[in-house]
């Protein structure tokens, strides 16, 4: 996304939730963010990160909750609402890796920690849904692997999580094209995918694509996979 040929809504000024974001790439993207102007809630359950985080980036509100927990999630909503107003993005950057040892060692307890992960997007997504399709430039936004379209035995829990995520928001992807088409309008809300090897290294690479999905327009961006690489 070229900034020069830019035709949609940038970013300043908007309010974003970062879903799991007291990791590296969390505070990549709340950097970013703060550089271009929005106002960011970072989310997490652990509250020593979340104090690290504050510290760190002073101008970062932060929010303390456990994802998978829905009554949960739906309280820190009403606080992110009554605290700082609609948000205008989510960046959902929960996560996680278990795996190895062929498919004999995919077990059944590594495969629900990482569902979890799958657990607290829809969560996130839907107590946010209303807000993002209201927004005039609501963004979602996921991290998911290449190895959704590469799957490997010692990996298969990992991947079929990753995909169910994916399956996911390309479903909210289409809820919000087709609530702009049923009133005759431009879509202003759309939701899209971050496929990477690792994190590890990518994390402003990753940032700085978030940020530029506010420098299109929804259409463009809407259910649409990014990979990002080095040297992207």
């Amino acid at each position: 996304m070229d900034a020069d040929t830019a035709t949609g809504e940038l970013v300043g000024g908007r309010l974003v939730l970062l879903a799991g974001g007291t990791s590296a790439a969390g505070r990549a993207c709340a950097r970013a963010l703060l550089d271009a102007g929005a106002r960011v809630v970072v989310v997490g359950s652990d509250a020593e990160r979340l104090a690290a985080v504050r510290s760190a980036l002073p101008g970062v509100a932060v929010e303390r909750s456990d994802l998978t927990d829905e009554s949960a999630v739906i309280a820190m909503r009403e606080r992110v609402q009554a605290l700082h107003g609609t948000v205008d993005g989510v960046l959902h950057l929960v996560g996680g890796w278990r795996g190895g040892g062929g498919l004999a060692g995919q077990s059944d307890a590594d495969f629900a920690f990482l569902s979890r992960g799958l657990t607290a997007l829809r969560h996130v997504s839907r107590a946010f849904d209303d807000d993002l399709r209201a927004s005039t430039a609501g963004r979602l936004a996921i991290v998911s692997s290449t190895a959704v379209a590469r799957p490997l035995a010692g990996g298969a829990n990992y991947a079929a999580v990753k995909a169910a995520s994916e399956a996911w928001v390309r479903a909210v992807a289409q809820g919000y094209a087709k609530a702009a088409r049923d009133v005759g309008r431009e879509a202003t809300a759309a939701a899209a995918i971050f496929r990477v090897r690792s994190l590890e290294g990518l994390e402003d690479a990753l940032a700085s694509a978030f940020v530029g999905l506010w420098d299109d327009t929804a259409a463009a961006v809407n259910d649409v996979v990014i990979e990002l690489a080095a040297g992207s």
